[in-house]
């Protein structure tokens, strides 16, 4: 960390808003990115995005400043994410309760995600590639994202999540061998 980034910190603990203004200014599309990939939707990633940096306010005094602002903002992004995926979760699985039936092929359907930045022509590979990285674990799912769409090395992605760097290692190992194999699967369908 550098004295300019310890210098705003410093700011942003004294409750300067034009330092709040500027923090979400410079990460807000590094929070949405982060986010975006993780729930596939754009609609949840805004909502999402925009409850991140509300939190990061609220919680700024207890930012120790012992890791980078970002790494602190993609920790409150990927929890946020993983949460509101849970919580969507929890809702389809009680949502049988207070609604007709429906038909069963299309209860299993999953929305098909496109990420803006995929290319047109790379749209179906992305479509499939998100369909599995949802079937991840989640800190799989969150290291792998952070790794892959934020070009986050192991050793960044450690204290997003609070584990060691091989710790972060063996995660990417584990979710890169697990989509292998899924891929395997859908390839033989």
């Amino acid at each position: 960390m550098n004295d300019n980034e310890q210098a705003w910190i410093h700011e942003l603990l004294n409750g300067n808003e034009a330092a709040f203004r500027r923090l979400v200014e410079e990460y807000q599309h590094l929070v949405y990115n982060t986010v975006l990939s993780i729930v596939q939707n754009e609609a949840d990633a805004e909502e999402l995005t925009q409850d991140v940096f509300v939190q990061a306010h609220r919680s700024i005094g207890g930012f120790k400043g012992d890791a980078k602002l970002s790494t602190w903002l993609y920790r409150i992004a990927g929890s946020k994410a993983l949460d509101h995926l849970r919580r969507k979760k929890a809702k389809k699985r009680l949502a049988w309760l207070y609604r007709e039936p429906i038909d069963p092929e299309a209860a299993t359907e999953i929305p098909v995600f496109y990420h803006p930045g995929v290319a047109l022509e790379q749209k179906e590979q992305a479509a499939l590639l998100f369909r599995l990285i949802r079937q991840l674990p989640d800190k799989q799912r969150l290291a792998f994202t952070l790794n892959q769409a934020e070009g986050l090395s192991a050793q960044e992605i450690a204290p997003v999540l609070g584990i060691s760097a091989g710790a972060a290692e063996s995660l990417l190992f584990r979710a890169r061998s697990r989509l292998r194999e899924l891929l395997q699967e859908a390839e033989k369908k």
